[in-house]
């Protein structure tokens, strides 16, 4: 079965769109369409977070809620789950949720554009957390700015939540959302717009036959970057064929000796499982981006979209990562290495896409990996590097060295490695090591460093990586 029309509960009852504009946000739907305008534009590229909503997604009978930019999503993906705007945490008689009563009690706003936001961010907080510290409240908050208020009295406003009596009218409603959401069909998805088309296939069968029918469409994996080319770009995209639906795509496990992640599994999902095998991955992910790109953004995406400063990217390099490409029922395992062709150029073929990637498990191997950009929190690095590194008896038996940034795609420090291999871990090693990397990269000056900024810094982050191994010690800023 196919359907013309997106389904989603809002206000707890089902809302359906017939052939939705495949090209227009959740923001843009929300105010024009909803007539709601709680929820702000502030950047129109996911980096203010003035414009943060939440989805409700129903899993194993529960509810987990995503805070998510509404200004980068489009409308389309609001299908099968609960909407949540900042005026549905308002009670009909005008009770305040408790986050919005912390924030006025805390004073945590002044001129109130981003109130909506940290509101909508400390609310998915509010839901998904049995307690709220530092780590958390931060985390929660890293993709929202403000310019005004200052952040003292908003995480003093999230802490004070530890106090409040935690049922709301949400959890009063779960069994009704649970219900209505189990009620939306599981149909495959077909919408047309004048001269723009919108697939969401279901299963991998429809995929592959939906790629067949419509040969040149575009991907949407997340779509943290795809969208935007509508928002920032101002450029039509007249056929996308989704990913995220495809049940088949959305996995993470370990069988062999690797990880295997599915095209569609968030890096949310993905962060909590790479912790345990290798946690500088995991506080690289920290960096990536706010909570709400996270739950929207995907490795396969991250590779797909192929940008030099893709923070995952030169982690994978280093992890000796494979893509497994599929075009029809044909599977292909490619190495990442060799995936990469040119600026944001791939191997990927006509009608062929990303199914999986598999990460390898080193256990006896030091993983390290350094993101340098000028805000720590959601921002583009100016330097991402990643190092792997078998030590035996004070020897460097094997080493995998990649850097994102340096070069017009994410790239291996062959030179470098050929330097270490086999020789003793030693600063002596590391300084030959060290200015081998000229050889390896040629990096550019752009908005965010200049070539030779980042060349001394890459060098310095080689030096960093020896002398945490040598000293056995973590050197970090908090």
């Amino acid at each position: 079965m196919t359907s013309n029309t997106i389904k989603f509960v809002w206000e707890n009852k089902i809302h359906s769109i017939s052939n939705l504009d495949p090209n227009e946000t959740i923001l843009n739907y929300v105010r024009l369409k909803l007539k709601k305008t709680g929820t702000k534009e502030g950047c129109a590229e996911g980096g203010c977070g003035a414009c943060t909503v939440v989805l409700g997604e129903l899993k194993n009978n529960k509810i987990f809620y995503q805070a998510i930019n509404s200004c980068i999503g489009f409308a389309t993906s609001l299908e099968g789950k609960q909407l949540i705007l900042v005026e549905d945490l308002v009670l009909k008689n005008g009770t305040l949720h408790a986050v919005q009563d912390a924030m006025i009690n805390y004073h945590g706003s002044q001129c109130g554009f981003c109130t909506p936001g940290f509101v909508m961010s400390l609310f998915a907080m509010y839901k998904n957390f049995s307690s709220y510290n530092k780590e958390n409240i931060q985390d929660s908050i890293s993709g929202n700015l403000c310019r005004c208020t200052g952040y003292r009295s908003i995480v003093d406003a999230a802490k004070s939540l530890n106090n409040t009596n935690r049922s709301d009218q949400f959890d009063k409603n779960k069994k009704k959302i649970i219900n209505l959401l189990k009620k939306i069909n599981s149909e495959n998805v077909s919408l047309k717009n004048e001269n723009k088309k919108y697939f969401s296939p279901k299963s991998i069968n429809e995929l592959i036959k939906t790629i067949n029918n419509n040969p040149n469409s575009i991907f949407l994996s997340g779509g943290t970057d795809l969208s935007l080319n509508v928002t920032k770009g101002r450029k039509d995209i007249n056929k996308i064929i989704s990913l995220n639906l495809v049940k088949e795509l959305k996995f993470i496990k370990e069988r062999n000796g690797n990880i295997e992640v599915g095209a569609v599994t968030s890096l949310t999902e993905f962060e909590l499982f790479i912790k345990k095998y290798y946690p500088d991955f995991n506080a690289i992910l920290k960096r990536y981006g706010s909570v709400q790109i996270r739950n929207i953004g995907t490795i396969a995406g991250n590779i797909a979209t192929a940008s030099p400063i893709g923070d995952t990217l030169p982690l994978l390099l280093s992890l000796d990562a494979k893509v497994v490409l599929q075009k029809k029922s044909k599977k292909t395992i490619l190495p990442l290495k060799n995936f990469f062709i040119s600026y944001r150029k791939t191997k990927l073929k006509k009608e062929q896409f990303i199914h999986s990637v598999i990460i390898p498990i080193f256990k006896k191997n030091i993983f390290k990996a350094y993101k340098i950009s000028k805000r720590i929190d959601d921002d583009i690095s100016s330097v991402c590097a990643s190092f792997n590194l078998e030590i035996n008896n004070n020897k460097i038996k094997n080493i995998k060295i990649a850097y994102g940034g340096m070069a017009p795609i994410p790239k291996r420090a062959v030179n470098c490695e050929k330097t270490l291999i086999n020789s003793s871990l030693s600063e002596e090693s590391f300084e030959k090591a060290k200015k081998n990397l000229e050889k390896d990269f040629k990096p550019i000056n752009d908005m965010r460093a200049t070539k030779d900024y980042r060349m001394e810094v890459a060098k310095n982050l080689l030096m960093k990586c020896f002398i945490e191994i040598k000293k056995n010690k973590l050197i970090r800023l908090n």
